[in-house]
């Protein structure tokens, strides 16, 4: 035990660990974050410095805090004195509560070694995260609410996929829904009523989808609402989009292809993660924003509790916010529950050539972005680029970078050369010069997201496209 105490104490205060010198208000909050988080350890006895100072206390010392902290909270840890390096500490163990702990009428949270105030925001998710929107029902909810061509066509769709081979569409509707988990007890769930519906928006008015083109942040030229069930939205939203942004033609052999401003697959995990994480419980509608160079998704569903941005960036497990949709759009082949959605826009974006997806994620709202390649070779020479310059656009644009020196090994030209290509091109505000001199200092697309994002490759941008009201 002590062992593993000192090593704590060697790695120093985290989510889940802090130490104090003494008892002060500070435990207090601590304690209440640690309830209201995912629980933790106090050390009392260590200074600032990792240092064991010790903490003595006699046993009526002992009774006085465990009643401090009763009437302060309301809440009991486990609290013992243990020895390090023969010096009293008191250690104070905290489990994550299933109700919200305030210390002195203030609930607490625990962010990375910090122990911070709780919005109104978290309290509501937190009374929230055990209560699932998707397996609610309603007294009011009928079958002749349902739309039978809907579950005919997700059934055909499932069977197609080869995913709901086992299901026998010649039962009726009510049966082959409880065999899905969409009624409960002859209940239906507001899952699927959402996913089936005639008109789910009697019941969920602010269940619906906002697509709006725009030419800057207050111009609006474009505005489509977008209700009805979440296949309807589905499709739907994908023929509002396409609507507003372009396609080119390619011939190959006898076959036309079509060549949007962005993949389609990706614009359809866009779409269908939207509307299988979004927060229900929350009345305000998904909104898309399509600009002449990005399209912006905004979705009042964060990361879920235990998921970090940093998390989902990574190789990760799927972890629904609404798992009984999210199976049912699985069921359908709409997506695949693998937890593999960004990676897989990513990857059609990259075959395509367009810049790498920017996110801002927390645990309420999740904003995407999808930037277009204003940089074709048509546009720059319209701006009056020479061959040289053009190339090197074409190699930043793949490379993400290009110093001086690699322009005059690359284009076969001298320093001086290479210094006024530049030149111009910063002018133009094609490139910006990053670094000030030396062999650190290197070229990139002028606010590209290129030359911003880490080794993930994905920015974790600042939410600047304000919402729609």
């Amino acid at each position: 035990m002590s062992k593993e105490i000192i090593e704590l104490i060697k790695k120093g205060e985290s989510q889940s660990f802090e130490f104090k010198e003494s008892f002060n208000e500070g435990v207090l909050k601590t304690i209440s974050a640690f309830a209201n988080t995912k629980g933790g350890t106090i050390l009392i006895g260590v200074s600032d410095n990792k240092e064991v100072v010790g903490f003595k206390i006699s046993d009526k010392d002992l009774e006085a805090i465990t009643n401090k902290i009763v009437d302060s909270l309301g809440f009991t840890p486990e609290i013992e004195n243990i020895s390090i390096n023969k010096r009293n500490l008191l250690k104070i163990e905290v489990q994550k509560s299933s109700v919200p702990i305030s210390c002195k009428g203030i609930y607490y949270k625990r962010v990375g070694n910090t122990t911070r105030e709780m919005t109104f925001e978290d309290l509501s998710r937190f009374f929230r995260r055990d209560l699932r929107w998707e397996v609610l029902t309603n007294d009011k909810f009928k079958l002749e609410d349902l739309d039978e061509e809907v579950i005919k066509n997700f059934l055909a769709l499932g069977r197609e996929k080869g995913r709901l081979i086992a299901l026998n569409d010649k039962e009726p509707n009510e049966d082959i829904l409880t065999k899905i988990g969409l009624i409960e007890s002859g209940r239906i769930t507001n899952a699927c009523m959402l996913l089936f519906g005639k008109n789910p928006q009697q019941f969920f008015f602010g269940a619906k989808t906002r697509v709006v083109r725009l030419k800057d942040n207050i111009t609006i030229i474009g505005d489509r609402w977008i209700q009805g069930n979440l296949f309807t939205q589905y499709t739907e939203t994908e023929e509002a989009i396409k609507n507003n942004i372009n396609v080119r033609y390619e011939i190959k052999g006898f076959e036309r292809e079509d060549i949007w401003d962005y993949p389609l697959p990706a614009l359809r995990e866009a779409i269908a993660n939207a509307l299988v994480h979004r927060d229900y419980f929350k009345q305000r509608e998904i909104q898309i924003k399509i600009y002449d160079d990005k399209i912006w998704f905004n979705n009042l569903g964060g990361l879920a509790e235990e998921m970090s941005l940093e998390q989902l960036l990574k190789a990760h497990t799927s972890k629904p916010r609404n798992p009984l949709i999210a199976h049912i759009f699985y069921l359908a082949g709409i997506i695949e529950s693998v937890g593999s959605g960004i990676e897989r826009m990513r990857n059609s974006l990259k075959s395509m050539g367009l810049p790498e997806l920017k996110i801002e994620a927390n645990h309420s709202e999740f904003n995407l972005w999808f930037m277009k390649d204003i940089y074709t070779e048509e546009y720059l020479r319209s701006l009056g680029l020479n061959d040289r310059q053009i190339r090197a656009v074409i190699y930043v644009k793949e490379r993400g970078r290009i110093t001086n020196k690699e322009y005059q090994e690359i284009l076969g030209v001298s320093k001086k050369t290479a210094s006024r290509d530049f030149e111009g091109l910063v002018n133009l505000g094609v490139f910006e010069k990053v670094g000030i001199t030396g062999k650190g200092t290197y070229y990139s697309l002028k606010g590209s997201q290129r030359s911003q994002t880490g080794h993930n490759g994905v920015i974790k941008g600042s939410k600047d496209e304000p919402s729609i009201q």
